[in-house]
């Protein structure tokens, strides 16, 4: 138990006169067994102290005294250097930190931190909603690794007067491409490329994941192809990296290989050969060399990158078709992505398929994406619904008229 010591500390006024004057030591012990003081003007501080102390420590949440005094800043860069071995997310997240974060909340001590604090940081951040979304998710993220690290009693950014003013990121509804564009775009864009429009709308493959298909990924014999890796640009340098959402050591994800796609990978790579490819692994600079046969390459037989093939060959073939930019559809080679994941739910595939197919982390998320595309639940259950009672008429006339004939028979 916390025990409380008076003791008269004796001080002497400017004129030379004696003056005591009474101090309050809180003893404790914290959890681990250190013995602990702290030291009180008043008796009613200590009193209060002493006993929120014991009340902690059998709640389970006792925090150091001394908890929480290192800056934002330190405990921020110590957080994000252990929480991911992907370097172009470190590099992110401490751009993030660097440019909108520090400059207004890095030399503020943890235990500081309040609502009214982040309430500042985001009346600061003058960027586009989602990017002040992600920065101020990446900043919560962090205040609840203080927490969990016994360096704060809550998180601030989780106060009813920060939730309701944190930037959100504009909700838009997935518009799938009409089916249309497909054909056009696949018509439009280089011969060499026409594969990169099949792959995304026939496999629903991410733009990086098609740069980093290879020939060992496709399994001819079972209608199989498998998503082992994508092309990855950190900084200005390329590397093989997991899919995202993957770890290095995770089953890679099968995708079934329709014949009209099978066909079309045949038929290129008869024209343009497969290239031997090798780029590091995650890390452009330490990473371990990977060599694989690639599906679609420059025309150098290098692997591509995303920047120089958005700006050019994808960006021509959209302006040949007319397809609008800017509009509610998304005209980037990720609208294939979703033309594909809205032609399965059209087809009847469950969100649970769906989501195993296009590598979500989560069938929720599939369904916050694709949900509304289902198609109409309402429309199933009545046609459901029409359909048994149909049969059952059926049956009960079926019933009736072998009755009638019983009766004839007799």
């Amino acid at each position: 138990m916390a025990s409380i010591i008076k003791r008269v500390v004796v001080t002497k006024t400017k004129d030379g006169a004696r003056r005591e004057s009474a101090r309050y030591d809180v003893k404790y012990r914290e959890p681990d067994g250190r013995q602990r003081k702290k030291t009180f003007l008043k008796r009613v501080d200590a009193d209060a102290f002493a006993m929120t102390v014991e009340a902690d420590k059998l709640r389970g949440t006792y925090l150091d005294i001394d908890a929480g005094r290192e800056s934002f800043a330190v405990y921020a860069d110590r957080w994000v250097s252990h929480t991911s071995r992907d370097p172009q997310t470190l590099a992110i997240r401490e751009r993030m930190l660097r440019l909108h974060v520090k400059p207004v909340i890095g030399k503020v001590e943890l235990r500081k931190i309040t609502g009214s604090t982040l309430r500042g940081l985001i009346a600061s951040l003058n960027v586009a909603d989602k990017y002040a979304a992600d920065i101020f998710d990446l900043v919560s993220s962090i205040l609840t690794a203080a927490v969990d690290d016994k360096l704060l009693p809550s998180n601030p950014a989780k106060d009813a007067s920060v939730r309701h003013q944190k930037p959100r990121a504009p909700k838009r509804k997935v518009q799938p491409w009409p089916d249309g564009w497909v054909e056009k775009m696949h018509t439009a864009i280089h011969d060499r490329y026409k594969i990169t429009v099949t792959l995304g709308a026939g496999l629903g493959l991410r733009q990086g994941e098609i740069f980093g298909l290879a020939i060992e990924d496709i399994d001819y014999s079972r209608d199989i192809v498998r998503v082992r890796r994508q092309v990855k640009m950190v900084g200005k340098k390329l590397t093989f990296a997991p899919p995202k959402a993957r770890k290095d050591d995770d089953a890679p994800r099968e995708i079934p290989l329709p014949a009209d796609v099978k066909d079309a990978l045949e038929e290129h790579l008869r024209t343009y050969a497969a290239k031997r490819v090798t780029l590091p692994w995650r890390d452009p600079d330490r990473g371990k060399p990977v060599t694989v046969s690639l599906v679609v390459t420059t025309r150098n037989g290098m692997a591509i990158t995303r920047p120089a093939f958005n700006a050019t060959a994808w960006s021509t073939a959209r302006r040949r078709t007319g397809i609008p930019v800017g509009g509610e559809i998304e005209t980037g080679m990720h609208g294939l992505r979703h033309w594909y994941a809205s032609s399965l739910l059209a087809g009847g595939a469950s969100p649970v398929e769906v989501s195993a197919y296009l590598g979500h982390s989560d069938v929720a998320f599939t369904l916050r994406t694709y949900g509304h595309l289902m198609p109409s639940s309402a429309k199933r259950a009545r046609e459901a619904i029409t359909a048994a009672m149909a049969n059952v008429r059926k049956v009960a006339a079926k019933a009736e008229n072998d009755e009638a004939a019983d009766d004839r028979g007799t």
